[in-house]
């Protein structure tokens, strides 16, 4: 498995969908521009999009006590940044459908993974900055998608019992990805966004989360922020109270108050096992 193998599979991958593409264009002058009446009528052009967004924002992870039933009133409950992710999530899943068996998670579990790291990074983050807890929360939606790329590599490989083996083992996903792909998921995330061109900013980020470059002070709080919420919530451990207590001791780092990150992690790991039960 080889870095190359990746560019290149990257590479070959087609353009998002028409509605995503224009979606992209009406964010080009930032979310807060967005022309709300354009946006809605976009998304409802594509039937399938309308529905899934809906569904996704339906979930109980989100905790709204009725029915949201128009994309317009979706708009107006969750603003327009993170439409903007599920909007992407949702053709990216798509343009990358994948068995994510690899890393030991069903399809099913991996889309939870995506959103509970967004309802985590929105309902802990916006208490600490608003405006960055909306600018954050749609990446922190898409930002596993990377792995939808490895497990494709991993699955026409020699190595699919010794990953899957290997990363019951490790301690770190990253540095156990790294050491097999000379690369990680989010680092290749970042690729996959740049393919598409899609928020550069969001770009940065991603290639930054395991290689850190020196690109200011604001640039480093993000990355930290985001690996806050990679720590509680990844794809071997969901909010365990092992991972929410890692979590917990970078948000000390970062000065910020851990009993509220405690309670919101705990809120939303409450909600997601009463609902994965039944």
């Amino acid at each position: 498995m080889k870095f190359n193998a990746i560019v290149q599979r990257i590479e070959s991958l087609p353009p998002l969908s028409n509605a995503t593409v224009f979606v992209q264009r009406l964010y080009k002058e930032g979310a807060e521009n967005v022309d709300i009446i354009k946006l809605v009528r976009i998304i409802e052009s594509d039937a399938l999009l309308t529905l899934n967004i809906l569904k996704m924002i339906n979930a109980p992870i989100y905790g709204f006590s009725r029915k949201i039933a128009s994309i317009a009133q979706a708009v107006t409950l969750f603003g327009t940044e993170i439409i903007y992710g599920l909007v992407m999530n949702y053709s990216i899943m798509e343009a990358l459908k994948a068995n994510t068996s690899s890393y030991g998670i069903s399809s099913s579990e991996f889309n939870d993974v995506c959103h509970l790291q967004s309802a985590l990074m929105m309902q802990w983050y916006s208490k600490v900055d608003l405006r960055h807890a909306q600018f954050l929360a749609p990446l922190a939606l898409v930002m596993e998608a990377g792995k939808l790329i490895l497990v494709k590599e991993i699955a026409s490989s020699d190595y699919v019992k010794e990953f899957k083996r290997g990363l019951k083992e490790c301690s770190s996903i990253e540095d156990y990805e790294y050491s097999l792909l000379d690369t990680t998921s989010y680092y290749v995330s970042g690729m996959l966004f740049e393919h598409w061109n899609l928020e550069p900013l969001y770009v940065d980020m991603l290639k930054g989360l395991d290689f850190k470059h020196d690109d200011g002070f604001k640039m480093e709080y993000y990355i930290d922020t985001l690996h806050v919420v990679r720590t509680a919530v990844n794809v071997k451990d969901i909010l365990t109270d092992e991972s929410i207590e890692k979590a917990c001791l970078l948000v000390e780092e970062m000065n910020l108050d851990v009993e509220h990150f405690k309670n919101v992690a705990k809120r939303i790991k409450e909600t997601h096992e009463k609902f994965t039960k039944h």
